[in-house]
Parts: C-alpha cells; sequence; structure tokens
C-alpha cells in the first residue's frame, strides 16, 4: 500500500542496534576488566619479587656474616694451636708445624674434589 516503513519492521531494527550497543558496553567492560586484574596481577608479582629479593639479600647478608666468623674461628684456632705448641718446639717450629698441617689438609681437601670432578665428568661422557 504505501512505500514507507511500518513500526513493526522498525523496531527489530531498533532492538539489532540497542543490542549491538550493548554487547559492545559488555565487551567494553569486559576488556576494562581484564585490564584492572592484569594491572593487580601485575602488582602482585612484583611485590613477590620485592619479597623475595629482600629475602634473597637478609640470607646472603646472614651467609656472608656467618663466612667471616667462621673464618675467625678458624684463625683463632690455629693460633691458639701456635701458642699450645710453642713451649714444646719453639714458637718458630710450632707456626711451621700448623701453618703446614693446615697446608696438607687442604690439599687432601683438594685432592677429594678433583676426584669428585673427575668422577663427575666420567658419568656426563658416559
Amino acid at each position: 500500500m504505501t512505500e514507507e516503513p511500518s513500526l513493526v519492521t522498525a523496531q527489530p531494527e531498533a532492538e539489532h542496534y540497542q543490542q549491538q550497543d550493548s554487547v559492545r558496553a559488555v565487551f567494553g567492560k569486559l576488556y576494562a576488566d581484564g585490564r584492572a586484574y592484569a594491572d593487580a596481577e601485575i602488582e602482585r608479582q612484583k611485590l613477590r619479587a620485592n619479597i623475595a629479593g629482600a629475602g634473597v639479600r637478609d640470607a646472603a647478608i646472614f651467609a656472608i656474616a656467618a663466612a667471616m666468623l667462621v673464618f675467625a674461628g678458624l684463625v683463632a684456632f690455629l693460633v691458639g694451636m701456635v701458642l699450645l705448641l710453642s713451649p714444646h718446639l719453639g714458637a718458630g717450629w710450632s707456626a711451621f708445624t700448623v701453618f703446614g698441617t693446615a697446608l696438607l689438609i687442604a690439599l687432601i681437601l683438594l685432592l677429594f674434589a678433583k676426584a669428585r670432578i673427575s668422577r663427575m665428568r666420567k658419568a656426563i661422557k658416559s
């Protein structure tokens, strides 16, 4: 009858555009929420990395302090051995004896380390 669009056909088009807008809005909200979640997760991982870094730093400080105390104890032990042997061997000979014994023990430990490395190399090659 007339060539004008009827209200019945215009309504589904308007509903279609409204639905498209709502889908766009949902995807926009989804994108914003995902972005916010990613930012929060990045901050969380940064915090975890900072906590781990502080723990490693503190552990390294404590380990270095412990190593220094062990070294100081070893020096005190060696000085004590020199003082203990001085009345029997004299100051020079007791120092030489303690030094020689320390070198001998270090040499034996280095030979053990060399044997372990050789065994490890042999195991890796085969």
